[in-house]
């Protein structure tokens, strides 16, 4: 029964400029600026100092200045309240106990409560094994459905199922990407090995949602009679509920854990508050119609070889 209420594949059009007008500005942001990436990825250390009281702005320089005294290279000092957080170039044992007996000296009650230094070495290995990562997660993701949806009934083809998921994936990885350019840029929004666990968290969720929309199609194929267009509408229709339902009790655990999750996993739950959301649009409003843009095209090749 053909349910005419809502024209998703019938707008389509309009729901793939919405996703170019969101995800432009991201990658503008990042061909310009790029990643603000932490010392996970490009080696160096971090400091944590807590002082007794507010830090003042002229103690952060006092703090910048002591350090480069070491020849050491500061790259970021932040305020949070009684503490201050900086990154430097790489600091050995040595040069660190000397940084805190000066430190001691120069600032009563001034206490180093964290410190981690990570070659380039390591650096360089972790933003390879990341990037290795989310590109092993993506063919193995088309391998799979293209496998799971391998007797789907024509015109429909596994292939174009499993290439529309990753499509859809993309767009929600450049949307997670793009945003945090932007908050790294204006922001000082650091990109830490936490950050890719995020970006493979929502690839997963991305394409469970697409596979919930693929599989409906795939069983309508079974049943209906009605064009290829129209039963992809009517699936996407009869999945709209959960899909939404789903996304919001996930969206609903996400908002508690950033208001009480503590400043460590802030920015690790903002980046699934984001993909999660795009996985949802992404899953409705780009995955199926992309499969239905695709079944035209193949169809108009077709008739022109007729």
């Amino acid at each position: 029964m053909k349910n005419k209420t809502l024209d998703i594949i019938g707008k389509k059009n309009l729901y793939f400029a919405l996703s170019l007008i969101v995800v432009t500005p991201g990658l503008i942001a990042l061909l310009l600026f790029g990643l603000n990436l932490s010392i996970d990825f490009t080696g160096g250390s971090r400091l944590t100092i807590s002082f007794p009281q507010k830090v003042e702005k002229t103690t952060s320089e006092k703090i910048k200045n002591i350090l480069t005294k070491e020849n050491l290279k500061v790259s970021t000092v932040e305020t949070s309240g009684n503490s201050l957080l900086i990154r430097t170039s790489p600091m050995d044992q040595k040069q660190n106990i000397k940084f805190v007996n000066t430190l001691s000296k120069e600032f009563k009650g001034a206490k180093e409560t964290q410190f981690e230094t990570i070659g380039p070495t390591i650096g360089a290995e972790t933003t390879a094994n990341a990037m290795k990562a989310v590109i092993l997660a993506s063919i193995l993701i088309i391998l799979y459905i293209t496998w799971s949806f391998r007797k789907v009934p024509k015109p429909a083809s596994s292939l174009r199922f499993g290439v529309s998921a990753i499509v859809a994936l993309i767009h929600d990885v450049l949307v997670v990407l793009g945003i945090f350019a932007i908050l790294g840029h204006f922001f000082g929004v650091e990109v830490d090995s936490l950050f890719v666990t995020a970006l493979l968290t929502v690839i997963g969720f991305s394409v469970h949602d697409t596979i919930v929309v693929f599989d409906r199609i795939r069983e309508n194929l079974r049943r209906s009679h009605d064009s290829f267009p129209q039963i992809v509408n009517d699936s996407i229709l009869q999945t709209f509920g959960r899909s939404l339902n789903t996304s919001l009790t996930v969206l609903l655990v996400l908002f508690a854990l950033l208001l009480f999750g503590g400043e460590t996993i802030k920015w690790f739950i903002v980046a699934l508050l984001i993909g999660v959301a795009s996985g949802t649009y992404s899953s409705i409003f780009n995955a199926a119609p992309i499969l239905v843009v695709w079944h035209e095209i193949a169809a108009r090749k077709a008739a022109k070889r007729a």
